[in-house]
């Protein structure tokens, strides 16, 4: 079971010092963070996600996220830290506002990440990882629909790893497995920019087509096998 927003920021800090965030990597420049170019064009993810959805999503939500960061850590300690420093800071210091869109920031960098190259199915390691933990894939699809089921309001649903073991879990706001030590390995906002053009209410559509259509689950498996 997820940890509340309250309990992971708590922990964020003691659970994940010293450890590097999950690939594919994520700018560890000092401020001004800025956000990273898509990996493919707008139109690429259609028809399971149109170009005004990923338009909207990453031009204006995420490039949002990376502004309100900026104006936040402008004359702080903050501003001489990387954006894994600041989360962990953030999180240590109870510091919500700057938590919030450091993590966001960090998060949808990673989803828009694990598109490219995509879709691929998984290979072998990471196909029998889902076998034993969630019964194949039409059982993980099964538990993908339960987890974000479970996210009242807004937050994520994760596919997270520590060891062998695979984790399943919604999330809320903009917290992650990272709070209590696991690897990422896929996430997808659950935020209503993120499928509301395209699949109205439907989010069980969106989640099923966002893990079955276009994550690159190769390059999932690759993180997996390496444990980064």
């Amino acid at each position: 079971m997820a940890l509340t927003r309250r309990s992971a920021l708590a922990g964020f800090g003691c659970a994940v010092a010293g450890a590097a965030l999950a690939r594919p990597s994520i700018a560890r420049a000092a401020t001004p963070f800025t956000r990273p170019p898509l990996p493919f064009a707008e139109d690429a993810l259609e028809p399971h996600l149109s170009a005004r959805t990923v338009a909207l999503h990453a031009n204006v939500f995420h490039q949002g996220y990376v502004d309100r960061l900026n104006l936040l850590v402008e004359g702080t300690a903050y501003a001489d830290m990387s954006l894994e420093e600041v989360i962990r800071a953030a999180g240590d210091a109870g510091d919500l506002a700057v938590y919030e869109m450091a993590a966001e920031h960090y998060n949808h960098t990673f989803y828009f990440a694990q598109f490219a190259g995509g879709p691929s199915p998984p290979g072998p390691v990471l196909e029998e990882a889902i076998n034993r933990e969630f019964g194949g894939l039409d059982g993980f699809a099964h538990e993908l629909v339960i987890a974000s089921s479970g996210v009242f309001g807004t937050g994520w649903v994760w596919l997270s790893a520590e060891g062998e073991g695979l984790y399943l879990e919604g999330w809320p706001d903009a917290d992650s497995p990272h709070a209590i030590g696991r690897q990422l390995l896929m996430g997808i906002d659950l935020w209503e920019h993120a499928y509301i053009f395209d699949y109205d209410a439907r989010v069980e559509d969106y989640v099923r087509a966002v893990a079955s259509q276009l994550v690159n689950w190769a390059a999932i498996e690759q993180r997996y096998i390496d444990g980064e």
